[in-house]
């Protein structure tokens, strides 16, 4: 049997987090969670998370914020931001993923997870890799 996933969720609403906390951990993975930026900086730093689900509105660092403090310990986890697109605005944000998190069906967002949890680990063996778009045009 293969270990869980392990996830950390961030959000300081409780009853939104305890309802992802809930889901994510009826569909086999593991759930780390926490009610603000400075407690999930605590935890990515002291566990070995498969990926980072945070909300973007939040009090003193939002989830963009920590998103890029997160990147700077391992940048290759994946992050995924749920938020009012509005809110967000249209500047570059740190995370791999933006979701709306009143569009976002529960069955999209488990499937994104799915997805960025399995890129993490890099190409599987005998998989050939796309060439980056510099080299597709010389090529062609």
């Amino acid at each position: 049997m293969r270990p869980k996933k392990i996830i950390l969720c961030v959000d300081d609403n409780e009853q939104e987090l305890s309802v992802l906390k809930f889901m994510l951990s009826t569909n086999g993975y593991r759930v780390v969670s926490a009610n603000n930026a400075q407690e999930a900086i605590g935890l990515f730093s002291e566990l070995a998370v498969d990926l980072v689900l945070s909300d973007f509105a939040m009090p003193q660092m939002n989830g963009d914020q920590l998103v890029k403090r997160l990147k700077q310990i391992a940048a290759h986890i994946p992050m995924i931001l749920l938020g009012d697109p509005h809110k967000m605005g249209d500047s570059l944000h740190g995370a791999d993923a933006l979701l709306a998190k009143k569009n976002c069906s529960p069955q999209e967002l488990l499937e994104r997870i799915k997805v960025m949890s399995a890129r993490k680990r890099g190409p599987r063996k005998g998989s050939t890799r796309l060439l980056p778009p510099q080299q597709l045009a010389v090529a062609s």
